[in-house]
């Protein structure tokens, strides 16, 4: 059984009184179980009102590296963007994303390697002491070959994690405001995800002190299969180590609703011919998007939905009760990549999102309208 610490005890920050009687610097907390906002590729679409209203104090997106030979990574809107948020008082997690799903990892030594490091010695300078905490990947057995899955990607991204390592410490020293994870893992709740590669990037966790913890993401079909993820990384961490969730999910739930029949009472209501299919409503919405009441009807009637309508608060209280919690984000704001071309086929991540811009008309002011998640991400950032 996991370890269960006190987190009201764990989110205070202690002060510790030296030998001298001199007053240290206040240590920062094992877990904060926090909840924030998760942007992903999309810190563009940030809003401080959407913020403010919400009540998230944490931030995350991440950053392509491939965009680095653009122009200077400070200037690039996702580091711009988190950065910004950190000097206006948000906390922030930025993530960097490696793709290497359509060429293989370079070899440590080779001029392919050397110019991912270089990337990262544009990359850091801008990053380092700014945002809370920097995780070393995103989604790296997605974001790869299938075939390389193995200790290729270890090896890649041991190397990629040492020079991070090393960087900070010469630029930050061993007090450095920036708290470094690896990340993230995917689908431990199917058997072969726990692979022989997914154990040695643990192992490579747990025995590399500068690490604080590992990220997951938990998008699962069932909630339940979220406790397969703890169960996983929690006895492969050390006593010290925490583990973030930037991304978490119902998303495969939702999908195997989209071709259900919508309900007859919300079809007469609002001019739908008996039959349509919960996807058709949807790209209903996309190509005109609805008054907040229809998108909310919509949702209500629909029993796949609300049948799980307390997995936000139901996921939290399952990741603050291991005592090890960091932080966990949830998905905060529709974007295009979720609306284009949408389908049965489609993954439905547009029902995640706390704001819905791309499904409901926006309120006065260039406000997005809110979701249904928003009341409960409004509650859980007070518990």
């Amino acid at each position: 059984m996991p370890l269960r610490l006190p987190i009201i005890a764990l989110a205070t920050a202690l002060t510790l009184s030296a030998g001298s009687g001199e007053t240290m610097k206040p240590v920062k907390p094992l877990a904060y179980g926090a909840l924030g906002a998760n942007f992903n590729q999309n810190l563009d679409a940030l809003d401080y009102r959407e913020l403010r209203e919400s009540g998230a104090r944490w931030v995350r997106g991440f950053f392509p590296m491939p965009a680095t030979d653009q122009g200077d990574p400070a200037a690039h809107f996702a580091i711009k963007t988190i950065t910004e948020a950190a000097g206006r008082g948000h906390d922030t997690i930025l993530s960097l994303k490696f793709p290497y799903d359509r060429a293989s990892f370079p070899q440590p030594g080779s001029p392919e390697m050397a110019a991912e490091l270089a990337r990262l010695d544009r990359v850091l300078p801008a990053v380092l002491g700014k945002v809370d905490i920097l995780t070393i990947g995103n989604e790296p057995f997605i974001e790869s070959l299938p075939a390389e899955r193995d200790t290729r990607l270890n090896v890649f991204y041991e190397t990629v994690a040492r020079h991070v390592i090393d960087v900070r410490r010469a630029r930050c020293g061993g007090d450095c405001a920036t708290t470094l994870y690896m990340g993230a893992l995917n689908r431990l709740d199917l058997a072969d995800r726990r692979t022989p590669a997914a154990e040695r990037w643990m192992t490579f966790v747990r025995e590399t002190p500068e690490l604080a913890g590992v990220d997951i993401h938990p998008h699962v079909p069932e909630p339940e299969n979220t406790q397969a993820f703890l169960d996983y990384i929690l006895p492969r961490m050390r006593p010290d180590q925490t583990y973030l969730v930037t991304e978490f999910s119902l998303v495969w739930h939702w999908k195997k609703h989209l071709r259900d029949p919508i309900a007859p009472a919300f079809a007469q209501r609002y001019g739908f011919a008996a039959g349509t299919q919960v996807w058709q409503v949807i790209k209903a919405a996309i190509d005109a998007p609805f008054p907040q009441r229809q998108w909310n009807d919509f949702l209500t009637s629909s029993p796949w939905f609300m049948d799980q309508a307390g997995f936000l608060r139901d996921q939290m209280r399952l990741y603050r009760g291991t005592g090890r919690l960091a932080v966990a984000t949830y998905a905060f704001k529709q974007d295009d990549l979720m609306t284009t071309d949408f389908g049965p086929a489609k993954d439905p991540w547009l029902l995640n999102s706390v704001y819905v811009p791309y499904t409901v008309r926006p309120r006065g002011n260039g406000l997005s309208a809110p979701s249904l998640w928003l009341k409960d991400f409004k509650a859980l950032q007070k518990s």
